[in-house]
């Protein structure tokens, strides 16, 4: 028989039993088809998330040829994408340059229309939101792609406007609802709902052109109380009149008008190097390259290599489970004189078959699947996809991938398969062999040098040896996991009845077990590994976020003195429509000579300046901002630079964010009551402080024996005759000595504060002072909705004050890593889950012994239910100590960078922890083995038919 017709019957043969075992062929298919599935999704999603330059070229100028724009420099010299300019002479002007007059620019017979934003307050179902107001004809064939309509019509008349989603959302409004910008006191009717597909998330209203800036600037004119508008650049989208569009010389001739220009016509199609004037003058423009992230490659890199390792092993345990329901049919096929290798070559065409179909469902299921949940990852990932980017190739290698597993998968099993005699498969006795002592040893060794090698990745920055050390390990734990699965008989010694017979069935059927086990581990790995990078680079991306006020606090704070005479009406909104707890504490801003409003002190001193003297030495000054810092932060580890970061000489200069005032270099006169509300210090000896007098310093390497240095200069603004009258004759600068109560270290962190100043103080040393506002402790952030109605509040008792919040960090992980975490997960659940129920399939001898032995029905759907436990729960341990090992690498790989970015940067912070996704793991640890165990049980029946006994 040639080997064409010996494996086109083995194939027809596998086919055959393919189609009898339908149930098991479903589990086998399912098994190799789940990561195809989600190795299909993520890489359609990934690249189809990835806009092309095209695609990001339709979201900034829509369906127009060009965008015109004038950049105030004069004559330009632009590259073609129009990313970078110039200005043609490379010098300063002696004046500024006139406006372009765009019309002017134009290419003859072009059609032009002009976009222009303004930031407004408009009203809300709840109160008054900010927002931008931009004015540009949406109804026009030119704002296609750009701004999309997805509810209502387009405005056609100044008083109509549309609306994005998230505006109406968030200002719990609808189309045909009315908003009224504030200051003009126009209204306006929504007439549609709007997105823009490039940034889903923006709050934005869009008016007629002319329909909101010129009745403002109107109202502004004529009444002087108005605020008048500040609109931003216009810009003009045009469109062509020929074919050709904008091409490169009517960019240049826009240049030498002083407008840059964005065209589509000389995106797509760049003129050569020679004839770009910009890289003639300054060439190094043709250098300018961005690249991703290392973070996220050196992510990719291992979770990729991980998720093939993955697809491996998630198939193994099917076909050893179906090797071992058709041993049988493969003893028959012995006894009419098929050899060896024609026994594996019907096992090797099971796995060719099932192989085939479980990749091409997994592509087919994946492509289905991202389209359906579309919109939904869209929205999670801000903003939409151009169209689904299939990449033939791609998808093809995956296919071959999910048919290859298959293979992989059949490949022990044929062996096994092979090996066994005739007599052994007719009878169904699975023989007893004594388990190998050298695979353990070999183990561990692979598992210590897969280690090895991905910690020496990782500090050596190296991802591919990351990659490889990581998969290194997790074979070498593959191998572990069999003397692992033996051991688990050992513990039900004084277990009940159905966990001690279903950790014996486990240690007793390792074939079996351990391929289940690996299958659950490889999934489990993914998930622990994507997470625990995820968690740390948040908690890193936090540890970076400096607050602009003290967590669980807002502040409520006054412009000028017209609105500190607001502050008790303003002070009832917020303890009306806020979470406050009742903590509150009033603060008042403290400067010395004039109050000219300026946020430094001119040549004359004609503001006046209030400032702490820092004295020098150890203790005050920090080493990391003096000379010789360079050297220092090449001799400290990450954690010596983190704890001499944390120290009060350095953590004020690197922490500077906050500040309530800032003409008075971070004091605030306040009460007692600033401590436990804001500061959160409970401490009676600096509240008794206050009240006797005596200024609570916060950062204490201000203080030198107990006082600290306080400099003012006392000065008169000219224009103001009454500060005039009070500091009469030249610039008087003061130094005074004050003694202080200095908190502990750990408080020279709080934002916007140094030192609390008590009023009579202030008043002995001849400061002004005046009410600046509050500060609470609330219960949570303010809603949209709790920031309206306070901010309508405040607009109707005369405005001028606002209330601050902390907006959090803003860097809250990767989209990339977001939608691999998803998808990690959902391979975790089915590979739990598929991989119990054929633990399940295989034990049903077992099953229909106890019933044959009078069991009760309650001890088989137990029993069912602890084996499913026991592969989900020790796959789901052996997974997450697997999955650890990429992870603490990759972070070794960001901690190298961190230090060599601090070595040239000494107060950077090198801060790159380590944190451990509990929710996650509990999660994984838990909740996974328990839900399949209980479907095991669930899905038992108590009672069962008995079958004869084979041979």
């Amino acid at each position: 028989m040639s080997l064409f017709t010996g494996w086109r019957a083995a194939l027809r043969i596998a086919r055959r039993d393919a189609l009898r075992a339908k149930g098991r062929s479903a589990l086998v298919v399912a098994m190799i088809a789940l990561p195809v599935l989600g190795v299909t999704a993520a890489d359609i999603t990934y690249r189809s998330a990835e806009l092309s330059p095209a695609e990001e070229l339709t979201a900034e100028i829509g369906s127009a040829d060009a965008v015109y724009s004038d950049v105030g420099l004069g004559p330009i010299q632009q590259m073609p994408d129009g990313d970078m300019y110039d200005r043609a002479s490379g010098k300063e002007p002696s004046e500024p340059p006139k406006p372009v007059d765009m019309r002017a620019v134009f290419p003859k017979g072009v059609r032009a229309i002009s976009e222009q934003s303004v930031s407004a307050t408009v009203t809300t179902s709840y109160g008054i939101a900010s927002t931008e107001i931009t004015e540009v004809r949406t109804s026009d064939r030119m704002a296609r792609g750009r701004i999309a309509l997805v509810g209502g019509a387009f405005p056609r008349s100044p008083g109509e406007v549309v609306a994005t989603e998230a505006f109406l959302e968030s200002a719990g409004l609808r189309v045909g609802s009315d908003v009224t910008v504030t200051t003009s006191g126009e209204k306006y009717t929504i007439t549609g709902a709007v997105e823009l597909p490039a940034d889903l998330k923006a709050k934005q209203l869009y008016a007629e052109p002319g329909a909101v800036i010129a009745p403002w600037a109107a109202l502004a004119k004529r009444d002087k109380k108005v605020p008048a508008p500040q609109p931003g650049e216009t810009r003009w989208l045009v469109e062509g009149a020929g074919e050709a569009g904008i091409v490169w010389q009517d960019v240049l001739a826009a240049n030498k008008a002083g407008a840059l220009v964005t065209s589509r016509q000389v995106f797509e199609n760049p003129p050569p190097e020679s004839e770009i004037p910009l890289l003639r003058t300054n060439p190094q423009y043709a250098n300018d390259r961005s690249y991703e992230s290392d973070e996220t490659g050196a992510a990719l890199i291992t979770v990729v290599a991980m998720a093939l390792l993955e697809v491996v092993l998630l198939a193994g345990p099917a076909f050893a489970v179906g090797a071992r329901r058709s041993r049988r049919q493969l003893g028959l096929l012995g006894t009419c004189g098929g050899d060896r290798s024609q026994v594996r070559a019907v096992v090797l065409g099971g796995g060719l078959v099932l192989g085939g179909v479980g990749a091409v469902a997994g592509v087919a299921t994946g492509l289905l699947l991202t389209a359906v949940f579309r919109p939904l990852i869209e929205g999670w990932a801000g903003h939409r996809f151009g169209s689904l980017a299939l990449h033939p190739a791609e998808l093809a290698v995956i296919a071959v991938l999910g048919l290859v597993t298959g293979l992989l998968a059949a490949f022990a099993p044929a062996i096994v398969a092979g090996r066994q005699s005739v007599l052994e498969s007719l009878t169904g006795r699975r023989g007893v062999r004594r388990g190998s002592r050298v695979l353990p040893i070999t183990g561990a060794c692979v598992l210590a040098v897969g280690v090895l090698i991905a910690v020496y990745g990782g500090t050596g920055g190296n991802s591919t040896l990351v990659a490889g050390g990581s998969v290194v390990a997790e074979l070498g734990l593959l191998a572990c996991i069999p003397v692992i699965v033996g051991l688990l008989g050992r513990l039900g010694r004084r277990l009940p009845l159905s966990p001690r017979m279903a950790l014996r069935d486990a240690a007793r059927n390792r074939g079996r077990t351990a391929p289940a086990v690996a299958a659950v581990m490889a999934a489990v790995a993914g998930s622990v590994a994507i997470a625990t990078y995820m968690s740390s680079s948040l908690a890193e991306s936090d540890y970076a976020y400096m607050p602009m006020l003290t967590k669980g606090t807002i502040a409520l704070t006054a412009g000028d003195s017209e609105a500190a005479e607001r502050l008790p009406a303003a002070r009832a909104a917020v303890e009306h429509d806020m979470a406050v707890t009742g903590g509150r504490a009033d603060i008042s801003r403290v400067w010395a000579g004039s109050d000219c409003n300026a946020y430094y002190e001119d040549e004359n001193g004609g503001c006046g300046s209030l400032s702490l003297v820092k004295p020098t030495g150890k203790g005050h000054t920090c080493p990391l901002a003096t000379k010789g810092a360079k050297e220092l932060a090449a001799r400290l580890s990450a954690d010596e630079h983190r704890a001499m970061m944390r120290t009060p000489a350095c953590v004020d200069v690197h922490n500077s964010t906050g500040s309530f005032s800032y003409d008075s270099d971070n004091i605030v006169v306040g009460d007692a009551a600033l401590l436990g509300t804001y500061v959160k210090l409970d401490d009676p000896a600096a509240a008794a402080a206050l009240k006797a007098g005596t200024p609570v310093l916060l950062n204490e390497a201000y203080a030198e024996n107990g006082e600290v240095t306080l400099k003012a200069v006392h000065t008169y603004n000219a224009e103001d005759k009454k500060n005039r009258k009070l500091h009469p004759g030249p610039a008087r600068k003061t130094t005074d000595r004050l003694k202080v109560y200095i908190a502990k270290a750990e408080y020279a962190t709080t934002p916007g504060i140094r030192m609390i100043l008590p009023q009579p103080t202030a008043e002995r040393l001849g400061l002004h002072t005046q009410p600046l506002g509050s500060v609470y402790a609330v219960a949570h952030d303010p809603t949209e909705a709790e920031n309206q109605r306070v901010t309508a509040a405040i607009d109707q008792a005369g405005g001028g004050l606002w209330v601050q919040t902390n907006s959090g960090p803003n860097d809250r992980g990767s989209t990339i890593l977001l939608i691999l975490t998803l998808f990690a997960g959902v391979v975790t659940v089915g590979a739990a889950a598929i991989t119990t129920g054929l633990a399940k399939a295989d034990a049903e001898a077992d099953l229909t012994t106890l019933s044959a032995v009078g069991a009760p029905p309650l001890v088989r759907r137990s029993l069912s239910g602890f084996q499913c436990l026991v592969v989900a729960l020790t796959g789901v341990l052996l997974g997450t100590a697997a999955g650890l090992v990429p992870a603490v690498a990759l972070r070794l790989v960001d901690l190298r960078e961190a230090m060599e970015y601090m070595r040239q940067q000494p107060m950077e912070s090198a801060y790159t922890p380590i944190v451990l996704p509990w929710a996650t793991i509990g999660l994984l640890a838990v909740a996974v083995p328990l839900l399949a165990g209980g479907l095991a049980a669930l899905f038992t029946r108590s009672r069962v038919a008995l079958a004869r006994r084979a041979g």
